[in-house]
């Protein structure tokens, strides 16, 4: 996972979301010239709000700093978050007796699965997402653009070695649960939502490389359960 030092951002959504959760990251925006719409001035608004350097920009212009994405008529540069570190992550402590929920995500290489995994665990209010630093996607503009103002509500946590890092977890009080797409030599299938979980911690594991989360498993010395979903995005 490599880290690139600023981001590209487009997109009408995506720009509010980092204004109002991470308005310091963000160094420039370029907005459409003759736009004139309630949502584009909510941006205007925002930029003016924390003294960002705003720029009136051509349609053109803005294609060509999106990279011919669609924008609608906004974009801005921002530094790219910096992921956590595991132990920096944990020193935080969870809301314990509270329910805590943090995903894993073992080598994802497709920018969309990480912005939609970030997607999700806002969603269902995860306390951070969990990647590999190895063979896994960086934090793109494209990651950005399908997390949809998540990158700066979920933490992030970069790990190298996965085995090693559930183990902390579950040290921590986690109760690790593994999802897989295809029914794999287990006993039962058993849907994700009818567990029943007494647990106050729970982990979730989801991998589009499926061996490398059994060896991870194995290795953790943990149980493995599987669960048959489509699409948990």
């Amino acid at each position: 996972m490599s880290l690139p030092n600023t981001l590209i951002i487009y997109g009408v959504h995506a720009a509010l979301a980092c204004l109002t959760h991470a308005p310091t990251q963000v160094l420039e925006v370029w907005i459409r010239g003759d736009a004139r719409n309630p949502e584009l001035e909510r941006v205007s608004g925002l930029v003016a709000q924390h003294r960002i350097p705003l720029q009136r920009a051509s349609s053109d212009t803005l294609d060509k700093l999106a990279g011919q994405m669609p924008h609608q008529g906004v974009v801005l540069r921002r530094r790219a978050p910096a992921p956590l570190a595991l132990e920096e992550f944990l020193e935080r402590g969870f809301n314990v007796p509270a329910e805590a929920l943090v995903i894993v995500l073992d080598q994802i290489q497709d920018p969309h699965n990480l912005g939609a995994a970030l997607r999700l665990a806002d969603a269902v209010g995860a306390d951070a997402v969990v990647v590999t630093k190895d063979r896994a996607v960086a934090v793109t503009s494209a990651v950005a653009k399908v997390a949809s103002g998540a990158l700066d509500t979920v933490p992030l946590v970069a790990v190298t070695n996965l085995a090693r890092a559930l183990a902390q977890l579950k040290a921590a009080g986690l109760w690790v649960v593994g999802v897989q797409e295809k029914h794999a030599r287990t006993a039962t299938r058993t849907s994700l939502y009818h567990i029943y979980c007494n647990r106050t911690i729970m982990h979730e594991i989801h991998c589009e490389n499926k061996s490398n989360l059994r060896n991870s498993f194995r290795e953790t010395g943990l149980l493995e359960w599987f669960f048959f979903y489509k699409n948990i995005y």
